[in-house]
């Protein structure tokens, strides 16, 4: 599977999911501030599921040739 999810996004969401954890350990919110951990997954591996199912994507677009030059 491709990465979707592009430098500023993972950059935010591994901060976001980083801070949801602590807060969850340190009992400020509860238990559902766990789900930190899955964002702090998606910007660490760079891929987002939800973002594939729509086909959404916050990486840099990459250009290719695709003709020969002549």
């Amino acid at each position: 599977m491709n990465q979707n999810v592009g430098g500023i996004d993972r950059a935010l969401r591994i901060i976001a999911g980083l801070a949801l954890i602590i807060l969850a350990a340190t009992g400020v919110l509860g238990p559902w501030a766990w789900l930190g951990v899955i964002v702090l997954v998606t910007g660490v591996v760079g891929i987002c599921m939800p973002y594939a199912l729509f086909g959404f994507s916050t990486c840099a677009i990459k250009t290719h040739s695709e003709t020969p030059a002549e």
